[in-house]
């Protein structure tokens, strides 16, 4: 090699090496137990984190990241996406308001617009998303900032059809409309495609076809042979991902960049779920840093070599996130500070002290569950959600009228609970959860007492 090319390699290195893979973690903040920022940064730090997204642009976190050399990213919130797309003075202001006092002391290098848009109902913002990004850019050369690079996480369902990967396609609906455009722009600012990619939802949606190591990225579990070009996977999220590089190709994007903004296992939920606990969680977070900091890269099947930079999900278990238990545990951390259990970010440690407790939830729960009112709640907001439960009909809550079998105790915790399971063993298969705002809880104890019988689902 002579000294010439050797020079001109150091001065312009090939495009896997502009940006080193540094996984990072998803600092979220629904819940309200968490600790202060100043707190959280040390956390992240000890976690060896080169990465950090929040969800929005918290001035009291981006204070506390200055000097820290951490890479942040931050968020335009998803309201705000239709008023930016119309207005380039509203993406200026928000520029100058939330990013421009903190840069560059605090290490701002990525700026989402929006958060898993396509996911939501409001197609209106659909179509608002690429101009919307179009000003945040505009904005950000006005401002001098033009290293800061802009994106947008979508989920995996904006794929219309994945399986086998070399089938993998946009939906059809969004496909030319929004997504065509985006890659335009990512392609001409030499930014990334930001995906969230969760091989769990894909492992409880057919646990049987799928191993659950497979899922996991353990070694030498399974494998499987796309039948159309011979790529040969051996685990679920370069499958996964693959799908999305062959959409891309389709689109006429083959050579646009990844960048994983969210991936991760949940280490609990309820008892209708399953896959959902610490040594899971453990296994997939450890596989996924090590996988995604080997060096030399080693990519995907079809993308051998390319550099992955990504987020795991999340910093903590938050408390009021709505949906399943599994979303309230996606953390790293407990609420408290404590360790779930032990990590490093950074790829380097490859064995860890403590040892992880078995599974218990690997196979789908056998019995009965109901749904209660959880202890400790506030009574008015318990009151308005016996209220919505009652007023769903089928006699939902006949029992606890007066002179029902379930009336006496005539308690308010009572009552709410009998309301909980009875609507939960009407309407789960329609969409009903044992939620209610944070004020619900599954049991396997059976509450039913006397000639008083609560409503179950058995699985």
């Amino acid at each position: 090699m002579s000294l010439i090319f050797c020079i001109i390699i150091l001065l312009f290195p090939p495009s896997t090496a502009e940006i080193a893979a540094k996984p990072g973690v998803n600092y979220g903040q629904l819940g309200n137990n968490l600790p202060l920022p100043s707190k959280s940064v040390e956390i992240i730090r000890s976690l060896k984190a080169g990465r950090v997204k929040i969800y929005d642009a918290n001035p009291k976190i981006l204070q506390a990241l200055k000097n820290t050399n951490i890479q942040v990213s931050v968020m335009v919130p998803n309201e705000q996406i239709n008023a930016i797309a119309a207005n380039q003075t509203m993406a200026d202001d928000w520029i100058k308001s939330n990013v421009v006092p903190f840069y560059p002391a605090t290490k701002i290098r990525y700026l989402l617009v929006g958060n898993e848009i396509l996911s939501q109902p409001d197609n209106v913002t659909w179509f608002n998303l690429v101009p919307a990004m179009r000003r945040i850019r505009q904005s950000l050369v006005r401002f001098r900032l033009k290293k800061i690079k802009v994106g947008t996480p979508l989920a995996i369902d904006c794929l219309e059809a994945s399986f086998p990967p070399s089938s993998g396609k946009f939906r059809s609906g969004v496909s030319e409309s929004v997504l065509t455009p985006l890659l335009k722009f990512i392609d001409r600012t030499k930014s990334f495609f930001f995906i969230d990619v969760y091989t769990y939802f894909a492992w409880i949606s057919d646990p049987i076809n799928i191993k659950l190591g497979y899922a996991l990225l353990e070694p030498n579990v399974s494998s499987y042979t796309d039948p159309v070009t011979g790529l040969l996977y051996t685990n679920l999220l370069e499958q996964m991902l693959d799908a999305l590089y062959f959409a891309m190709k389709r689109a006429g994007y083959p050579n646009t960049r990844l960048f994983i903004a969210e991936t991760g296992w949940p280490n609990g939920g309820d008892f209708d779920q399953i896959g959902g606990n610490i040594h899971n969680a453990a296994v997939y977070n450890r596989n996924v840093i090590k996988r995604l900091t080997e060096k030399p890269p080693r990519g995907t099947p079809l993308k051998p070599a390319v550099v992955l930079p990504s987020f795991i999900f999340a910093l903590y278990n938050e408390n009021q996130k709505t949906g399943p238990g599994t979303e309230r545990n996606f953390g790293l951390i407990y609420p408290n500070g404590s360790s779930i259990y032990e990590m490093d970010l950074s790829g380097k440690t490859s064995e860890f002290k403590e040892s992880l407790p078995e599974p218990t939830n690997n196979e789908p729960f056998k019995g009965k569950i109901w749904c209660v009112a959880a202890r400790g709640v506030n009574k008015t907001a318990l009151g308005g959600a016996l209220s919505y439960a009652c007023g769903q009909g089928n006699g939902t809550c006949d029992p606890i009228r007066p002179g029902g079998k379930c009336f006496k105790p005539d308690s308010l915790f009572w009552h709410a609970s009998y309301a909980f399971s009875s609507y939960w063993a009407q309407f789960r298969k329609s969409g009903g959860s044992c939620y209610f705002n944070g004020l619900a809880v599954q049991t396997i104890k059976n509450p039913s007492f006397g000639s008083c019988k609560f409503p179950s689902i058995m699985l």
